[in-house]
């Protein structure tokens, strides 16, 4: 079967971090999801992205779950959700990488991926593989207990990638998105992984 270009879009951030502890419900957690925007070029390997970790490898990272990305076009709607909770008296900051993703990507939603899809960058080629699901430390990160839920609601989860051709990465690279088998878009596997959850 013939692969087909279908669209295109932008990488708007690279963030990598490092796993620490952090206090969590009156207890000491490790995440890896505070990550921090890097300039320049970013080296891509099987693993994902030269300096990045994660706390827990059973269920972030690895071959299958390298490099999570996240579209930018969702920004607006957890800003919005955080003003709803009280919390931009607090702090109205919501950084690229605050979702704990390692790209920032423009021009893509989670409807227009479909597993097996390639994201073709100029120096690396990166495949689309699975949704990410939410858990204890995105409430955390968001600063209010509903954002799992609110995720699993909207959909607006994100997409782990696996490394198709090493190479590098660089914030403001543009990339086209290569049609793989499309039999199963992330927005697909994600609501029928959370609708247990919304039942």
């Amino acid at each position: 079967m013939e692969l087909t270009l279908s669209a295109s879009g932008q990488l708007l951030a690279v963030q990598l971090g490092v796993a620490r502890r952090v206090p969590i419900g009156g207890r000491s957690v490790l995440t890896g999801m505070n990550k921090l925007p890097v300039q320049g070029k970013v080296p891509v390997l099987p693993l994902g992205l030269t300096g990045d970790e994660q706390a827990d490898l059973s269920i972030h990272g690895g071959l299958e779950k390298a490099v999570y990305a996240y579209p930018a076009e969702h920004y607006p709607f957890w800003q919005a959700a955080r003003r709803a909770e009280g919390l931009a008296e607090i702090d109205d900051s919501l950084p690229f990488g605050s979702f704990g993703e390692n790209l920032t990507l423009q021009g893509v939603l989670e409807n227009s991926l479909w597993a097996g899809d390639v994201l073709k960058f100029p120096d690396c080629e990166l495949m689309v593989r699975i949704p990410r699901e939410p858990c204890y430390k995105f409430n955390a990160a968001m600063g209010f207990a509903r954002a799992s839920k609110l995720m699993a609601q909207s959909g607006f989860c994100g997409m782990y990638l696996s490394v198709l051709t090493p190479g590098s990465l660089c914030a403001g690279d543009g990339f086209e998105v290569v049609h793989g088998r499309r039999s199963v878009s992330i927005a697909q596997l994600f609501a029928a992984k959370m609708s247990k959850h919304l039942r």
